[in-house]
């Protein structure tokens, strides 16, 4: 793993923050000059550090008004209907997010819909008819209290 510096850790903040910086915004911002700032911009690109660059969009203002939080316990079969279910999972736009739990249930997925209406139809004919989905338990977003697109950085810090 590449040892990141007090300037890969600011380019990384800044790019956090607005992805959008031009290469002379973000120089500036971390005390280099253009051409070093973008020799180490692709450099932790390719070393995997930065993953890519997004827009964050307002889900309510785009009539996704439901966030659900699905425990999906699955028949774990075998190895390989396991990966089937996994790529049959993120294949499903509504699920923005999927990740294997502990404890009861197999994955965790956050799910979003324009309406409870358009929620209980995608959970019961899209994800509840999945090859090896044994059951489904689900638990609605009341209302955000944060959502970070940020990681902490500090325990990097030197």
């Amino acid at each position: 793993m590449k040892t990141l510096d007090r300037f890969d850790l600011a380019i990384l903040r800044e790019l956090q923050a607005d992805a959008r910086l031009t290469n002379a915004e973000l120089a500036q911002r971390v005390g280099l000059s253009a051409a070093p700032c973008w020799r180490r911009v692709r450099a932790l690109e390719e070393a995997g550090f930065i993953l890519g660059y997004h827009a964050r969009l307002d889900r309510q203002k785009l009539g996704l008004g439901v966030l659900a939080y699905v425990r999906l316990d699955a028949e774990r079969n075998s190895a390989g209907a396991m990966r089937e279910l996994e790529e049959a999972v993120r294949q499903l736009p509504e699920v923005i997010s999927c990740h294997y739990i502990s404890g009861t249930g197999t994955f965790e997925l956050q799910v979003v819909a324009e309406d409870l209406d358009s929620f209980s139809r995608f959970a019961l004919q899209r994800l509840a008819g999945l090859a090896q989905v044994k059951d489904l338990h689900t638990s609605f977003s009341l209302g955000e209290v944060k959502s970070a697109s940020g990681l902490p950085l500090d325990h990097l810090a030197l």
